[in-house]
């Protein structure tokens, strides 16, 4: 996905990719739609939780803006099925690798980051979880 999005030369490409993104993210529960589950510091409204099923994350998002529910699930693929550690050691520079820092405007790249960033926290608890 990083491949993909960093050989886009046309920052509108990228922006199709993250909304044809959105389109596919699965309808969120109900139950995901709580404080517990919501991104700090985002300016759209953003929830994500992740479960742990046979040692392997899984995650469910949603949010009220499509650019950033497609900037979310950039995030839940590429993370979806990994083991909490490796989510919990990952560095955010992949998202510069992206090219899409160039394309967003600094709150949403802040926002894609919090949601990177809350997702590695979720992570951290699920694997210290007994």
């Amino acid at each position: 996905m990083v491949e993909r999005l960093a050989g886009a030369s046309d920052p509108k490409r990228r922006y199709a990719y993250v909304l044809w993104l959105a389109r596919k993210l699965p309808a969120a529960e109900p139950g995901l739609f709580c404080d517990d589950n919501r991104v700090r510091g985002c300016v759209s409204q953003v929830y994500v939780r992740g479960t742990l099923q046979e040692g392997k994350l899984h995650w469910q998002g949603d949010s009220d803006a499509q650019i950033t529910k497609g900037l979310l699930a950039l995030l839940i693929q590429g993370t979806e099925g990994l083991e909490p550690q490796v989510l919990v050691a990952m560095s955010p520079a992949f998202i510069k690798e992206t090219g899409l820092q160039a394309s967003l405007t600094l709150s949403r790249a802040n926002g894609f980051l919090n949601i990177f960033k809350t997702m590695q926290a979720q992570a951290r608890l699920l694997a210290a979880a007994p």
